[in-house]
C-alpha cells in the first residue's frame, strides 16, 4: 500500500469515526488486529458491540463503497468479531456489523450490512 493510499484511509477513518460519534456510537477500539484480520472499528451503540468497516471510494467508477465488502472480507470479519468477543469476554452481547461508506456523494452508515450466516 502506497503511502498516499494509507494516508487516504487514515483520513477515512477519521472522518467515520466523527460521524458515528455524532450519531451516538462510543468508540472501543480502532484498527483492532488478529490472527483472522483487521476490524477497522468496534464501538457500542444501542445495546450493541458494533464492528464496523469503512470504506472510501474517490470515485463512482468502481461502483459504491459499500459493494466492495465481498464474501472474503466478510469472512474475516466475523472471525475477528468472534475472536475479539472471545477475547473480551463479550459473548453475552448482541454483535452486529455495519458499514460506513465514503463517496464523493456522502457518508451513509449501513446498520446491519450483513449477518453471520
Amino acid at each position: 500500500m502506497t503511502d498516499a493510499k494509507r494516508k487516504e484511509g487514515i483520513e477515512g477513518e477519521e472522518r467515520a469515526v466523527k460521524i458515528l460519534k455524532a450519531e451516538g456510537y462510543r468508540i472501543l477500539e480502532r484498527n483492532y488486529r488478529n490472527p483472522f484480520g483487521e476490524i477497522d472499528i468496534i464501538a457500542e451503540e444501542g445495546g450493541y458491540i458494533v464492528f464496523v468497516e469503512v470504506k472510501k471510494r474517490n470515485s463512482p467508477r468502481f461502483g459504491e463503497p459499500l459493494h466492495s465488502i465481498d464474501e472474503i472480507k466478510k469472512r474475516h470479519m466475523i472471525r475477528s468479531a468472534q475472536f475479539y468477543l472471545k477475547e473480551n469476554k463479550g459473548f453475552n452481547k448482541r454483535a452486529r456489523f455495519d458499514v460506513v461508506g465514503i463517496s464523493s456523494g456522502g457518508v451513509k452508515i449501513v446498520k446491519n450490512a450483513f449477518a453471520v450466516e
